[in-house]
């Protein structure tokens, strides 16, 4: 399984009044759900290292032996 980094642009941002911007769930039904998972796992890993300053994965290493 290979690990993928993501980055947020922060340096794009948009303003506008709120009363004429588009819901979100009406913008997230025009993305893909590749662009749907992809993102909801780049917030996953963002929050974790918010929270956790770590990455998660498991805890332990385990072997089975035959």
């Amino acid at each position: 399984m290979t690990e993928t980094t993501y980055k947020v642009d922060r340096t794009f941002f948009t303003k506008a009044k709120i009363k004429d911007s588009q819901s979100d769930f009406a913008y997230w039904q025009t993305k893909s759900y590749e662009e749907r998972l992809a993102t909801l796992e780049a917030i996953r890993i963002e929050y974790n290292s918010w929270k956790y300053d770590t990455q998660q994965g498991f805890q332990r290493v385990y072997t089975i032996i035959k």
